[in-house]
């Protein structure tokens, strides 16, 4: 089980030589893309050096070639594309990626339904991402249905990353729903001592779940 920490805010950057020895996967959070574009991938990527992974939040759903030569050629390792994207754009992404030696998350965010059958998408495609859309729990929705939806994925061979609104109040249940990834952000970022918050995150996270999940273990050894 691998902890994700996205970073959405300019001042995130701040945390992260700090932050980078308790997680496996820093992401370069969506807000964040979008104010820095390439260059906030490149000094994330110069900050860390050869410490975690590091992951696109581009949630490509068009341009998929282009895009994901522009994200593994500065150094991601991983990019999310939407699952609800053309089966020609999970394609066009997967083949870059496999080219650089990175790989892809597909998002469910926008997706009307799970997958129903396995192999679904592309090889390179390491993860299903289920995600708790931002706006629908800030407008006080969203529930706890994507930890049963987590085990249905992994039931079909999918490896899963959860993600939204993840911390002390629900850490314990997601964990029980063994997903590959756990990814976190305001509940580490927000907090008064986002290194302490972050040890105690990983800490539960250890010996949980099936180990490091292959694709892990080849980004693993090509960053050292």
């Amino acid at each position: 089980m691998l902890l994700q920490l996205a970073l959405d805010d300019p001042a995130h950057l701040a945390l992260l030589p700090a932050l980078s020895e308790h997680v496996d996967i820093v992401e370069v959070g969506t807000p964040l893309l979008k104010r820095f574009g390439l260059a906030g991938i490149a000094t994330v990527r110069e900050v860390m050096g050869a410490g975690p992974a590091l992951l696109v939040d581009s949630k490509t759903v068009d341009g998929g070639a282009e895009e994901a030569e522009m994200y593994f050629r500065l150094g991601a390792d991983f990019m999310t594309v939407l699952a609800a994207a053309a089966p020609a754009t999970l394609a066009a992404v997967a083949r870059v990626a496999s080219a650089h030696g990175g790989y892809a998350v597909a998002d469910l965010i926008c997706s009307p339904s799970l997958p129903e059958q396995p192999d679904s998408f592309p090889d390179r495609i390491a993860y299903v991402l289920l995600h708790s859309a931002t706006d629908v729990r800030r407008a006080g929705g969203g529930d706890d249905s994507n930890l049963a939806r987590s085990q249905t994925l992994r039931r079909l061979g999918y490896q899963v990353a959860l993600a939204g609104g993840i911390g002390h109040h629900n850490l314990s249940q997601v964990i029980q729903a063994g997903p590959q990834v756990v990814v976190v952000g305001s509940a580490i970022t927000g907090a008064e001592n986002p290194v302490e918050v972050a040890r105690w995150i990983s800490a539960q996270m250890v010996d949980r779940g099936s180990g490091w999940p292959p694709s892990m273990k080849s980004v693993r050894s090509r960053r050292g």
